[in-house]
């Protein structure tokens, strides 16, 4: 008689469950656009959605707490001129977000408390630097008011929000930026890039410190770190466009510590990890299921648990900051799903545990509202891990600090003779390299004529 040990593990049983239709909020015109983002950001305060807009971008805001169907003239944030890409709230000013745009700006806007009256058109921080429309934006884990962005443009810029200038620019990449992610102390930045490389970056110095092949597939790719361990996990295609994700130690990037395939599925797997539990959950754009994992430091590094499903399909997917969840109810963490017909539904992850004390085992300190260091401390080299908070007696959240906005500069408009599609930048790189052969050819064939009459006039 055959024996098959089961592994033991406290999230063995974690289960999810969508919440009642009256928990969600429904009539969101979520936007088309094909962008391989995760569309919404949520944080204590507000949920953030990418919606559609003539002329020009936009995105909602709307109260954590204001659940139901939302009014169709619901004041919106409209300051861009192009399709917002991507949005992120600042994980020490929850009033504060984030935007990236087609229009080639990164915007930085201070919500006031209860929401939106009317449409806010202007920006308390405006970011200029990019070339081409930017997809990515980033907040940095630790330092607070340093933001990461990349753009189209292959350019990945440091910024510091409080004085609305560029720290770094760094240039390292050869082709469209897919993914950036901050490690757990925010020292180093990985990426992942259309020319199938994984990288790990210095994002003060802007140089790389480590560099790999990654996944092999055509398609988009994800990365992000593992917390403490510094490990990198990315998801990504094969050759053969199966879904497939990958732990890498970020110091040896020439082949993966585990790679294993997942399914033929053809969205991109967005990963969110949790720290504090080590599990990973995975959805796919375009799929109606979340797959969740845990992480161990030995191998095989990483153990499937189970599968949260439903019918209906995501457009974009955010999860709530761990300070945020329900303690009383076990719940590990809550998933927020965007749906193509309109509606953003929460869906929590919960341990079943019959006891309604505060279990320690399932909520360790986790990280607070509060920065470790400043953005000028962090500008001069130091480190330092996150700051956490207990949750045994619930979480009360830090008096806001007022942002003071630096002075608007005038802002020159991107030439609009400049290439601004993968395409056209592609097409002038190569007309570019055509001009500068025939420029070397001449030069030479000049350099040739001028030695033949440098010849004659000796034979003289």
């Amino acid at each position: 008689m055959s024996f098959r040990a089961v592994r033991s593990s406290k999230f063995r049983h974690v289960f999810g469950t969508a919440q009642k239709h009256d928990n969600c909020y429904d009539g969101i015109r979520v936007s088309k656009n094909a962008h391989d983002s995760p569309f919404c950001s949520v944080n204590t305060k507000f949920i953030a959605i990418i919606v559609e807009a003539g002329g020009g971008g936009a995105f909602q805001v709307i109260p954590f707490a204001k659940t139901g169907r939302v009014d169709v003239n619901a004041p919106k944030v409209t300051g861009h001129k192009g399709p917002v890409l991507d949005v992120q709230w600042n994980p020490f000013n929850e009033n504060m977000i984030a935007s990236a745009s087609d229009d080639c700006f990164v915007k930085v806007w201070v919500i006031p408390d209860g929401g939106l009256t009317e449409n806010m058109t202007e920006s308390t921080v405006d970011l200029l630097g990019h070339q081409r429309r930017v997809g990515i934006v980033q907040w940095h884990p630790t330092a607070d008011n340093i933001l990461a962005s990349a753009g189209f443009d292959y350019m990945c810029i440091i910024w510091n929000v409080s004085t609305g200038e560029a720290i770094k620019r760094i240039e390292c990449h050869v082709d469209t930026i897919y993914c950036i992610s901050f490690n757990f102390d925010g020292s180093l930045l990985a990426s992942v890039s259309k020319d199938k490389k994984i990288r790990i970056i210095d994002p003060r110095e802007g140089v790389v410190r480590y560099e790999g092949e990654s996944h092999q597939g055509a398609k988009a790719a994800r990365v992000t770190f593992l917390g403490k361990d510094n490990r990198v996990l990315t998801t990504g295609f094969s050759r053969m466009s199966e879904r497939q994700y990958a732990i890498w130690d970020p110091k040896d990037l020439s082949k993966p510590l585990k790679m294993e395939m997942i399914d033929t599925g053809s969205g991109v797997l967005f990963p969110f990890f949790d720290v504090s539990t080590n599990m990973i959950y995975l959805a796919g754009k375009g799929d109606g299921n979340i797959r969740y994992y845990e992480l161990v430091s030995e191998r095989p590094y990483c153990y499937y648990l189970d599968s949260y499903s439903s019918s209906a399909p995501q457009r974009g997917l955010c999860s709530l900051p761990k300070r945020a969840v329900d303690i009383t109810g076990c719940e590990v963490a809550r998933m927020f799903k965007v749906q193509v017909k309109g509606l953003i539904e929460p869906i929590s992850f919960k341990v079943p545990r019959k006891s309604e004390l505060f279990q320690d085992d399932l909520f360790p300190p986790c990280q607070g509202d509060r920065p470790s260091m400043s953005a000028d401390d962090w500008i001069g080299g130091m480190n330092k891990a996150p700051i956490t908070i207990s949750l045994r007696d619930g979480f009360t959240a830090s008096a806001p600090k007022e942002f003071v906005a630096p002075e608007k500069k005038a802002t020159e408009e991107v030439d609009a003779g400049a290439p601004k599609s993968e395409k056209e930048l592609r097409k002038a790189y190569h007309e570019l390299r055509d001009e500068n052969k025939k420029l070397k050819e001449k030069l030479s064939s000049q350099d040739i004529r001028i030695r033949q009459l440098e010849t004659e006039l000796r034979s003289r």
